[in-house]
């Protein structure tokens, strides 16, 4: 590499090239730097770590090892850190509306310290679920060589025989509430869930998401099936390091990988493994922070001929580490590869593209169950189903997987929030047959579009998975199962039609026909609309405040940098 090739130190260059900018050199010397090193290209290592929660506890050590690959490689690293939240800690608090919200802080950030600091690339290491669309946010924005690099999962826990997870522990709470268990059993259950460092250990958001980064191109093969604490996992931070100094050779920028057949790809990756609904929300904004167009419309089209093969948990019985072991997505890639549903000219972080990444790439295993084949799916078309119609005109978005069934009728029984939602759910408020409607729960109207992991959990503890139904403009945990429906466009708040829904109305959700239906006829819609007046904001003051005043509908992937103007005059 040649250091003083102005394309290689494009940006570092004007931070510590020529007599003018010694007060610049002497302040680096301070932080470690060597003469030698101001002629190096400079990489920004965005770390994600802190102590707030286990996905995210061990990453300055990786961060480390991202930094040993720059060093060692001939560039210079620089580790400088952003936020994280806990969504687990959080779920069903007032403090979960930070969340959501956290995506963009990290993405404004990263792109703040990068731009500020004059780094040429950027490794971005991520654990915990919007760490990792945040980082590529950040990414998408400043268009300089990057590789991304996931935290890893966590491995399991165990009580006996027994494979526990944080959602192990939601529905442990919907158990107790039904007298399923006693309090022992679930302080056992607590106890026992989280051994360690790394993500949620299903298929949930931050294992979709690392899933669908890798099927994007943006992180080293193998990056988003490797368990946290792993020799794979440091290995995989030292090559991301190196690599970044070859993206710099190459001029290979990541607008130039993640194209809309990458996403497309990411999206397919995200149905076969039965991923998590943040990935429609999170995709549509990376897309709108890479200025390419993708819709709703797009996860109905690709889901329509792409098949849910992994049996993953939360609807399956296996976890990440378990497909860990048998050689992670790689080999679920080249199956889809082989049949047409991925596009393999797409470039990726390797320089290489897709499909050369995918050449040779053994099969799973024989006797294995976790992944199924072609031709045997769990469900032969897409689970994340995205519903339209009188109560969702600027649409939803549905997980179904079929174990729920299809179709659900039932009567609204109506929560302006979580909190008491979840109050009906544990002391028997509740019935079969019931559509549980929590409203106000929006980007705009929470704010910060909370996921309803609590209410769902309890309802799946209390054993009424099949006979009660849920629906939202608030979100949903990659933890969730059962017959749910989120992200109701237009929300609330902003006078959508869940606004107006009143106990005992009649709601319809058909997943096959891909709608969502309020039995009123629109003349009664109208009536109650024009009577109908915006609840005062609840905050006014703040990040929250802000948020608010910024943020876009979830049917564009809740953005804040693209959504002004959809701001009240």
């Amino acid at each position: 590499m040649t250091h003083r090739d102005p394309q290689v130190r494009r940006f570092s260059s004007q931070v510590v090239d020529g007599m003018e900018r010694a007060p610049s050199r002497a302040m680096l010397y301070a932080l470690g730097f060597s003469e030698a090193d101001f002629a190096k290209p400079q990489i920004g290592i965005a770390s994600t770590w802190s102590m707030v929660t286990p996905c995210n506890m061990h990453i300055d050590q990786l961060a480390r090892e991202a930094a040993r690959g720059v060093d060692g490689n001939g560039g210079k690293a620089v580790i400088f850190n952003t936020i994280t939240v806990s969504d687990g800690i959080s779920m069903g608090t007032e403090g979960m509306k930070y969340s959501l919200v956290s995506r963009e802080v990290i993405a404004d950030s990263i792109e703040t310290v990068v731009a500020c600091q004059g780094f040429d690339g950027i490794v971005a290491i991520g654990g915990c679920d919007k760490n990792m669309p945040g980082c590529l946010l950040a990414i998408a924005r400043l268009n300089r060589p990057a590789v991304f690099v996931y935290g890893g999962t966590i491995l399991p826990g165990c009580l006996g025989e027994q494979k526990l997870d944080l959602v192990s522990v939601f529905e442990a709470v919907g158990a107790r509430a039904n007298g399923l268990i006693d309090d022992a059993q679930l302080k056992r259950i607590e106890a026992a869930a989280i051994p360690g460092a790394g993500a949620c250990g299903g298929m949930y958001t931050a294992n979709t998401m690392a899933s669908a980064i890798e099927a994007l191109g943006m992180s080293l093969p193998g990056s988003s099936a490797q368990t946290a604490v792993s020799e794979d996992k440091r290995s995989d931070c030292a090559r991301a390091g190196a690599q970044v100094l070859k993206l710099l050779e190459l001029g290979l920028r990541p607008r130039d990988i993640m194209t809309r057949p990458a996403f497309e790809n990411a999206i397919t990756v995200v149905i076969a493994l039965g991923g998590s609904t943040n990935a429609v929300l999170h995709l549509l904004a990376m897309a709108d922070a890479c200025g390419v167009p993708l819709t709703l419309e797009d996860f109905t089209r690709i889901g329509k001929r792409v098949p849910v093969l992994a049996d993953l948990k939360p609807s399956g019985r296996y976890t990440m580490a378990e497909l860990v072991a048998i050689g992670g997505i790689q080999p679920l890639m080249k199956t889809l590869l082989d049949a047409g549903l991925l596009q393999g000219d797409c470039l990726t972080v390797t320089g290489r593209t897709l499909a050369e990444n995918l050449a040779g790439t053994p099969a799973y295993p024989d006797g294995q169950a976790i992944v199924r084949p072609l031709t045997d799916p769990i469900k032969k078309d897409s689970h994340l189903v995205i519903l339209k119609g009188n109560l969702a005109p600027e649409g939803a978005v549905a997980k179904i997987t079929g174990k729920e069934g299809h179709r659900f009728t039932g009567k609204a029984r109506v929560f302006d929030g979580e909190e008491a939602a979840l109050k009906a759910i544990l002391d028997g408020t509740v019935q079969r047959g019931d559509v549980i409607v929590i409203r106000y729960e929006g980007p705009k109207g929470g704010p910060g579009m909370r996921e309803m992991l609590s209410p769902t959990s309890a309802v799946m503890g209390k054993g009424m998975g099949r006979d009660v139904a849920l629906i939202t403009d608030g979100r949903f945990s990659g933890g969730t199962h059962g017959f749910v429906v989120g992200h109701i466009t237009p929300e609330a708040y902003e006078g959508g039609p869940l606004a107006i829904v009143e106990d005992g109305d009649g709601i319809t959700i058909d997943a096959e026909q891909g709608e969502i239906t309020l039995h009123l006829s629109k003349e009664q819609i109208q009536a109650r609309l024009a009577r109908w007046r915006r609840p005062a904001p609840r905050y006014t003051k703040g990040v929250l405040a802000k948020y608010a005043r910024l943020v876009s509908s979830a049917s564009r992937g809740a953005v804040t940098d693209g959504g002004a103007e959809t701001q009240e005059a």
